[in-house]
């Protein structure tokens, strides 16, 4: 099994990093640059940016923090928020962004996930999908969970990797920030119905659920924003955790 991905996820509005419950109640936390390069000095795999004001503006408004983090940090960076076109995701691209990240536009407009993949490459592409739990499995949202789209999660996902998606960013609605652990099911329907690598995002409040979505849900990479911004673990202490639960992480020197 290839190695864990173990990715810092940092929620931006405006200047600054924020932090909510179930995407909404944002509270600011810092500096995004600051919190950057302790999480890249830690040892973070990726980091995965979020533009959580994105559609106020119709557009994503990173690309200057985005500059400024490839210049300190030199691990891949997804970037999403308000991605709409190629010449949005060039932009990120050419910022410093490695992967890009769409989700209320790929909803509207499925085959923008087809048109980035054959000018990028699937490598660069991430379908975020915002799921929130209904009566029978889990419906796709968009606007920070407030926004309705109709669409099955685990059917959504399983079109966005066959129009050329090459991984799916998971984020449960219910799950978010409450530090409760992730929606297990939520994450192992997905990981059964696609080929494509899943990360789980949204709950993880201690080391020990790394371990479930891992080993019981068949994530390939977690998110984490909670725990590393409030110091409850750090990189290296949920990495060594890892380890010594017999799951593949990648060695820092």
């Amino acid at each position: 099994m290839p190695a864990i991905r173990l990715i810092a996820r940092l929620d931006i509005k405006g200047p600054n990093l924020i932090k909510g419950v179930h995407l909404e109640g944002l509270r600011v936390i810092g500096d995004p640059g600051a919190y950057a390069r302790r999480y890249y000095e830690q040892g973070a795999d990726e980091l995965l940016y979020m533009d959580t004001v994105a559609s106020l503006y119709g557009r994503n408004n990173l690309t200057d923090i985005v500059s400024l983090a490839a210049r300190d940090v030199f691990v891949p960076m997804t970037v999403g928020g308000g991605v709409r076109s190629v010449e949005d995701a060039d932009r990120l691209l050419r910022a410093g962004a490695d992967k890009v990240a769409v989700n209320t536009a790929a909803t509207q407009r499925p085959e923008l996930i087809s048109e980035l993949a054959r000018r990028f490459g699937s490598q660069c592409v991430v379908l975020s999908i915002e799921a929130k739990e209904r009566e029978q499995g889990w419906e796709a949202y968009t606007d920070n969970g407030r926004e309705h789209t109709g669409l099955d999660v685990v059917d959504w996902a399983q079109r966005g990797e066959e129009l050329g998606a090459g991984e799916i960013l998971l984020t449960s609605v219910d799950r978010e920030g409450t530090a409760t652990g992730f929606d297990l099911a939520l994450v192992r329907a997905v990981a059964d119905r696609v080929g494509i690598p899943v990360i789980a995002s949204g709950g993880m409040g201690a080391a020990k659920d790394l371990k479930a979505v891992v080993q019981e849900a068949r994530a390939d990479a977690v998110a984490m924003a909670h725990v590393l911004h409030y110091n409850k673990l750090s990189i290296g202490e949920i990495r060594d955790y890892a380890r010594q639960a017999g799951i593949a992480v990648r060695t820092v020197p």
